[in-house]
């Protein structure tokens, strides 16, 4: 199916199979490689995007929902070398380690951002809670969220 869309604020049109994983396309026809693949059943949150401002696990979202939509990865959110305030904030707190999850922690704690700007700890937790993290223990992350969305101010 041909769908035309916006990735990254960029207008893109692909030939996508209708059975194809969005992870997939992103990855391998689009190379956007910080979107990670892990568990392939919408529990880890590693290849957490943006689609129409929605965070969506694209391990579980077809391709060709792309159609006519807006898709932010990882790789949209930084104005060149300039870092977006989410990815400063994990850099401060030093909330990533191996940096597996941290694509789609980033891309969580954005969509808590725009949804709810001064989101209380219990929000936040609850944005996180689909995204798993094995090295941090989730404290940095907590306060690198709080930063975000002034919640530790």
């Amino acid at each position: 199916m041909l769908c035309r869309f916006s990735v990254n604020g960029e207008p893109r049109s692909l030939d996508i199979p209708e059975n194809e994983l969005l992870v997939d396309t992103i990855r391998n026809r689009m190379r956007l490689t910080g979107t990670k693949r892990s568990c392939d059943m919408e529990v880890c949150g590693a290849c957490t995007v943006l689609l129409d401002g929605l965070a969506v696990s694209s391990c579980t979202t077809l391709g060709i929902e792309l159609d006519d939509a807006d898709l932010v990865t990882i790789e949209g959110l930084s104005d060149g070398e300039e870092l977006h305030p989410v990815q400063q904030a994990f850099v401060e707190h030093s909330a990533a380690q191996c940096g597996f999850c941290t694509p789609g922690m980033v891309m969580s704690v954005q969509a808590l951002a725009m949804d709810h700007p001064d989101a209380d700890d219990e929000t936040i937790r609850s944005y996180l809670s689909g995204t798993i993290c094995r090295c941090t223990g989730y404290v940095k992350i907590l306060e690198a969220a709080r930063q975000v969305v002034g919640a530790g101010e």
